[in-house]
Parts: C-alpha cells; sequence; structure tokens
C-alpha cells in the first residue's frame, strides 16, 4: 500500500489559467486521489502589483468547472505576510540574510560578463555583501530601498548543506547545487517575500507530502531544498512534469496570451475536451460524480 499524498496546486494569479495550469492541477489531483489523500488549493498572490481578484474568482470557476474540489479556507499567501516576515527575521538572526541596494543596472554593470542562475536570472556578484556596517547603517537610515538577499555561502557553511538531494518520483535522489542560483533575493520592497520562501514554507506548513509541477521548476529544488534544510522543515518527494507547447514549441505562458480555460469554456468546449487537450483524457472518467453536475 502506497502513501497518502497531500499534494497542492499552487497558481499565481496574474492571469486566466491556460492549458499548462489544467495539467499540472489535474497531476497533483490525481496523485491524491490514487492514494485516497488531499488536493490542496492555494493562491500565491505576494505579489499584489500584477495579482488581481478578479483572476481568483475566476480559477476558482475554471477549477471547479473541470470537476476538481479541495478543501476551505483556500491558503492565500497575501493574508499570511507575518509568516513570512518571522521567517526571515529567522535568518537575519542567524547572519544569513543582507540588505543589497544595487538597482538592477548596477548589477549588470558590477557582473561585466554577468553568469545565469539555472531559471535564468543573473548570478549577484556580491556587491553589497561585504558592505562597510557604516556605510549600510547610513543607506538604511536614508530609507534608500533594498533587497534582502540570502548569504549562499554562509548557508553552504551549515552542517549537512552541501550533501542535499531530492527525492524525484520515477528517478530517486538528485544532486543539490543551489550555489548556482548565487545570493538569491529572498524579499524586496515591491514584493516582501519571494516566492522560492513563501513555497517552501507553505509546504511545510501544509504538510504537502508530493509536489506536482513543471519541468521549469526542476533546477529550483535544490534551492528549495536548501531552505527547507536552514528551517528545519520537511522535504517533500517531487515530480516535475513536462510542459505542454503551443505548435511553435513555445511553452504555453499567460504572458504569451495562451488560450484560456475560460476562453475554452465560454467557446461551448465541455470539461474533457479541455482534460484532452491538457493531456489528461481519463481524468474525467475518475472524477464523474464531480463533472456530472456540470
Amino acid at each position: 500500500m502506497g502513501m497518502t499524498e497531500i499534494t497542492r496546486f499552487a497558481p499565481s494569479p496574474t492571469g486566466h489559467l491556460h492549458l499548462g495550469h489544467v495539467a499540472s492541477a489535474l497531476a497533483g489531483w490525481r496523485a491524491a486521489m490514487e492514494s485516497g489523500g488531499t488536493f490542496l488549493l492555494r493562491v500565491e498572490d505576494i505579489d499584489t502589483t500584477r495579482c488581481r481578484p478578479e483572476f481568483i474568482a475566476d480559477l476558482y470557476t475554471d477549477l471547479e468547472w473541470l470537476g476538481l474540489s479541495w478543501p476551505r479556507p483556500v491558503r492565500r499567501q497575501s493574508a499570511h505576510m507575518d509568516d513570512y516576515r518571522r521567517v526571515l527575521d529567522t535568518l537575519a538572526g542567524r547572519g544569513l540574510l543582507y540588505p543589497c541596494f544595487c538597482t538592477r543596472r548596477d548589477i549588470m554593470e558590477a557582473a561585466g560578463a554577468p553568469h545565469h542562475a539555472p531559471d535564468g536570472a543573473m548570478v549577484y556578484p556580491g556587491t553589497c555583501r561585504n558592505m562597510d556596517a557604516g556605510r549600510r547603517a547610513a543607506l538604511l537610515a536614508a530609507g534608500v530601498p533594498y533587497a534582502l538577499r540570502l548569504d549562499m555561502a554562509r548557508a553552504l557553511g551549515l552542517p549537512g548543506a552541501r550533501r542535499l538531494t531530492w527525492h524525484e518520483v520515477g528517478e530517486g535522489a538528485q544532486p543539490c547545487q543551489p550555489e548556482l542560483f548565487g545570493d538569491v533575493v529572498l524579499a524586496r520592497k515591491d514584493v516582501p517575500a519571494s516566492y522560492h520562501l513563501c513555497v517552501t514554507h507553505d509546504d511545510a506548513l501544509q504538510g504537502v507530502s508530493l509536489v506536482t509541477r513543471g519541468q521549469d521548476l526542476r533546477a529550483a529544488t535544490a534551492l528549495h531544498r536548501l531552505l527547507q534544510h536552514i528551517m528545519g522543515w520537511p522535504a517533500p518527494r517531487y515530480r516535475h512534469h513536462p510542459l505542454l507547447c503551443d505548435a511553435t514549441g513555445r511553452r504555453l505562458a499567460k504572458r504569451d496570451g495562451a488560450l484560456s480555460v475560460r476562453a475554452m469554456r465560454m467557446a461551448g468546449m465541455t470539461p474533457q475536451q479541455v482534460c484532452n487537450a491538457a493531456g489528461a483524457p481519463d481524468h474525467i472518467s475518475a472524477v464523474s460524480s464531480a463533472v456530472g453536475s456540470h
């Protein structure tokens, strides 16, 4: 008998759900249902400049129309900023964070020929890491905007930090190389807690045992494992699924205007047809009782 899984689908409401989201949601749903477990919905709306209430309402409608259900209340990250602040305070108290006053232009100029992390972001050259304490205090007192960065070298100096692995379903233990991300930003003025920090905190808090998500986030798992290790959070297992692409081979994304579930629903497509298009043709039979009312 396999373990009972707690899985989650955690979209950021910056646009309407598309088929890539459907594939991801169904992967988590099926893993939970097949094990007699629990499927959670989480709304990752920390970025209040881009997230909109109407997108949250629409994602509920879309998922219910597809036959998915989940326990209430849904965790909305924007309502739990104190939780993330406590984590940041803990990291700061252990000397693992430092304020960075660099602008993007500063970073590009300092880096010269910049290195890029596995997620495509520029690796920070460390300009503010060893800043004189007096200058740092003066900049803070002057109200100069800053980000909070993880001191990667210090974090990797913690016992066991350089021997971390994660468990990928079907593949086993995978080596972690969080150092490839450099001193990542964990908070900044416009987004007071980063995706990396919030997602690892919430997976631990909600007891998620299996994280199902797209292949584009596979490399970031090394960074998430480091944060779990630092904070003493449990490590879930992971299953990274292939990304859905359009006819040109480009992955579906909200910013590219990928055809939305809402548009397909309003055009008269059935839940079965949408699931077929998302590569999950047997989803509907698995939840026929939930879909039957639509």
